[in-house]
């Protein structure tokens, strides 16, 4: 701490506040800085990886010399550096990331000499020492007149005169590249680099109206700058998708959706880079260090989309109290359905208004990547008024002949077969009976949608039978039974569903 305040109050000193205002602009609007960047191009990739380009105007001299280009991000991955100017070639880059600030300016003080400015509090009266810095490891040590003394962080007023900027500090991170030009003069000369510390995701608003069934969405980008530079007016273009690094990175293909029900088909009307959309922000713009900016790239009105209601429950599961159901909003980002786009990565943050007419938040949800054209279904909380309990009513053992009298309610038939099994063993066969019960206490019906899982117990029991069902169910993969249950407004309901199985 006591290093942190000797060095900031240096910084207002002498020939150290001299420089400083040289290097420096006015820091309350960054659109108004000075900037030795040129005309400048940022694509940023959801990986948290950037790609710049900067073209600028420099007078380079015939044959070798050292072009300094400050204004570089201090993430900058210096072995990605592509250099281009007319007559001229490259011969070595060198990358001067230690900045000039308080810290870096006591380190590089140590073995040698500065100037301690003490200031009596009562009087005003400043005394003045040379003092030798010998350490600023956990605080500041210094040699004066022979003593050996540690600045102590006692609030009492202390300042640090430096007698010069060391020479390997920069007050902006700066790339000095060393050309071999065959003639001299001005021309333009650009630098394309990747860096880290830029990032970008999407956010989306969602207004929905549960009367008119339809949703007003409004899509947002958020820019962050962590790079230790100020990209000014910069062309920016957005990526979905991250290209892969030089490294291995795990793959999560396999992972199924929850956000999504059905992937879409369809193809926006926007660019495409190989197997990425991009979204370009309209108009130039300056990304502030340390900065977050929103910027909107999706404005629609009057999507449709509905309420579900939803329980999932696994083979055999008996609840010992009714569950609440799963609440969720669906929707589709067709052309059609009135979205027409594809969406990048996010989270989708849900509003309703109340009697008052002022829109309430009612959940988020996050999506990934979202082809046009797929029915979303994202999940808001948990169903207040509407309960589902899952029990096992009854479950018996049948015969293997009964087992085949109910071929007729076969729900999936394995082939003929084809191989000779030489070791038979003891098949089982069960009848069982789920009763799930549905309770609402809305003032209107609800849907709830049940679906019965477990089904799918390998190769060797995948000859299930559904021999009655209340409610006509929908074998949505080989493992997975779906029910879509009416229940009435302030009433309940039971369906009963039997199963013949080996398992």
């Amino acid at each position: 701490m006591m290093l942190r305040k000797l060095a900031l109050a240096a910084v207002a000193t002498g020939a150290l506040a001299a420089h400083a205002a040289a290097q420096d602009a006015n820091l309350a609007d960054p659109a108004d800085e000075q900037t030795a960047q040129g005309d400048v191009a940022v694509t940023i990739y959801n990986n948290g990886q950037s790609l710049v380009q900067d073209v600028r105007q420099l007078n380079i001299a015939a044959g070798r010399s050292v072009v300094p280009f400050p204004d570089v991000s201090a993430m900058i991955r210096p072995e990605t550096l592509s250099f281009n100017a007319a007559n001229a070639g490259i011969v070595e880059q060198n990358f001067d990331f230690d900045l000039l600030t308080p810290q870096k300016l006591m380190e590089k003080a140590v073995g040698q000499e500065v100037t301690i400015i003490r200031t009596n509090p009562a009087t005003g009266a400043e005394t003045t020492q040379r003092a030798e810095v010998l350490s600023v490891m956990g605080g500041v040590v210094i040699r004066v007149n022979g003593r050996i003394e540690v600045l102590r962080d006692d609030g009492l007023p202390v300042r640090v005169i430096f007698d010069r900027i060391p020479a390997n500090l920069r007050a902006r991170p700066t790339l000095s590249v060393t050309l071999d030009s065959t003639r001299s003069g001005t021309r333009p000369a650009s630098i394309r680099y990747l860096t880290e510390g830029l990032s970008w995701s999407a956010d989306y608003v969602a207004l929905f109206n549960e009367q008119s069934g339809a949703v007003d969405m409004q899509g947002w980008v958020t820019l962050t700058n962590t790079t230790g530079t100020t990209f000014h007016q910069a062309n920016t273009l957005l990526v979905a998708g991250n290209p892969n690094r030089g490294f291995a990175q795990p793959s999560y293909s396999s992972q199924p959706r929850r956000d999504m029900v059905r992937p879409g088909t369809e193809t926006p009307e926007r660019e495409r880079l190989g197997d990425f959309y991009l979204y370009p922000i309209a108009g130039r713009t300056t990304i502030a260090n340390n900065q977050t900016k929103q910027v909107s790239f999706l404005d629609v009105q009057g999507v449709p989309a509905r309420r579900v209601y939803s329980r999932a429950v696994g083979w055999l599961a008996s609840d010992s109290g009714p569950v609440n159901a799963s609440a969720a909003i669906s929707f589709s980002t067709s052309r059609e359905g009135g979205l027409g786009d594809a969406l990048p990565a996010g989270t989708v943050r849900f509003y309703q208004r109340d009697a008052q007419g002022n829109p309430q938040f009612v959940g988020e949800n996050g999506i990934g990547h979202t082809p046009m054209g797929s029915l979303l279904s994202l999940r808001t909380g948990d169903a207040f008024d509407v309960f589902v309990q899952a029990e096992v009513e009854s479950r018996n053992r049948i015969t293997a002949a009964e087992y085949e009298r109910s071929a007729r309610f076969r729900v999936i038939t394995d082939g003929e077969a084809t191989r000779e099994v030489e070791v038979e063993r003891v098949v089982e066969y069960y009848q069982t009976t789920m009763r799930y019960t549905f309770t609402n206490a809305k003032p209107e019906a609800v849907e709830v949608e049940l679906t019965q899982g477990g089904l799918d117990y390998g190769w060797w029991a995948r000859d299930f039978r559904v021999t009655a069902e209340d409610v006509p169910g929908e074998q949505i993969n080989a493992g997975n039974r779906l029910y879509r249950v009416s229940v009435p407004a302030n009433g309940s309901r039971v369906v009963r569903v039997t199963y013949q199985t080996k398992y």
